[in-house]
Parts: structure tokens; sequence; C-alpha cells
């Protein structure tokens, strides 16, 4: 594990439609001690409490926590957007904030990516996985332009392949693959 004064990798992941099985699949391969964290961005409905937390932990050792305001992102966590949010990161910190507009066109996958680009430049990592629209690919472009890395789950494989293709045809996906197999090849970009 890296010692805390290195700055460690944060993976931005962003799921819409069909994307639960997706995570569940890319969690169940991430090892408990990576030595990164994990931060998870879903299109979520502003008016239903969300399960995402309880329905991920089942698949991972590493805590699973619903993101909250000022908190200083660890490394072998993972947190997720509650719902009615967007979720951006400075400092380390994650910061929710209510959109104005609770309803209608909101890209928070690509909101979050940004703030990660910004964040962390190079030991940034972000993952697009199912879903409908084409939020996650200007994320994926920020990420890219900070030299951090880009995975995108194969259309193929995903019940809702829009937001994979759409990160694919911008050109800004540096492996598309199955959910599963993001974990391995995560592993050997970064310095676990």
């Amino acid at each position: 594990m890296l010692p805390e004064s290195v700055p460690f990798s944060i993976v931005g992941i962003g799921a819409s439609a069909g994307g639960l099985v997706a995570l569940e699949q890319f969690l169940s391969h991430v090892p408990p001690k990576s030595g990164m964290a994990f931060v998870i961005v879903q299109h979520l409905d502003p008016n239903r409490e969300g399960m995402l937390v309880e329905l991920l932990q089942r698949h991972t050792l590493m805590p699973v926590v619903e993101a909250q305001g000022q908190v200083q992102v660890e490394s072998n966590h993972v947190y997720v957007i509650p719902p009615g949010h967007d979720l951006s990161i400075q400092n380390g910190a994650l910061h929710l904030q209510v959109p104005p507009e609770p309803r209608g066109l909101r890209l928070p996958i690509d909101f979050f990516f940004k703030s990660l680009a910004d964040d962390r430049q190079q030991n940034s990592i972000g993952v697009i996985l199912s879903g409908m629209g084409s939020d996650g690919t200007l994320g994926l472009r920020a990420i890219r332009q900070a030299a951090g890395a880009c995975f995108v789950q194969s259309p193929a494989q995903a019940q809702f392949d829009s937001m994979p293709r759409s990160a694919m045809e911008a050109g800004v996906a540096d492996l598309v693959a199955l959910a599963c197999e993001f974990p391995k090849t995560i592993d050997r970009q970064t310095v676990w």
C-alpha cells in the first residue's frame, strides 16, 4: 500500500440504466487493499431512497458508504452519490450540491469527472458503464487531458449501450472491455 503522503488514484465510475450489474461485476474483482478509492456516480431518481450502498456492499470487502459533503476521500473505500445531488471533489474532499432543477437534463457524471480530473490529474481514472445518453463523455475527455486513464464498458456487454458508445465514438476510451476486467487492467496501469 502507498504511504498516505503519496496521492493515491481515485476511480470515478459513471453508470445509469442497467449499471447495477456492471457495478457489481466491477467491485467483485477489486482487491480490498487496492490503495485506491472508488466514487460511484449513478443516475438516481431524486425522490426515491437509495439502496445502492447496501446492494454493492455485498460484492466487496471495502467499506461502501453514501458520499457526504466535506469528507476527505480515503483509499480502499467506495463512495456512492446520494439521490438528488451532484458530487464534486476538491483537495481530496467530496462536496455535495443540490441541483437547481431536480429533474431535466443533468450530467452528474461529467460534473464529477471534470472535478476529479482537476483534483487528481494523472491520478484520476474514469470508468463508464451501462447507461442511456452521453453523460460521462465530456468528463472522460477532461480526465484524458489531465493524463488520467479512461475505461469504457463494452457496448456488447452493457444492458444500455448509449453511454459507452458515446465515449467510444468520441475517442476518449483508453480501453473498452468487460466490467469485470477493468480492475486487473487498472492494477497494471497504476502503482498499487
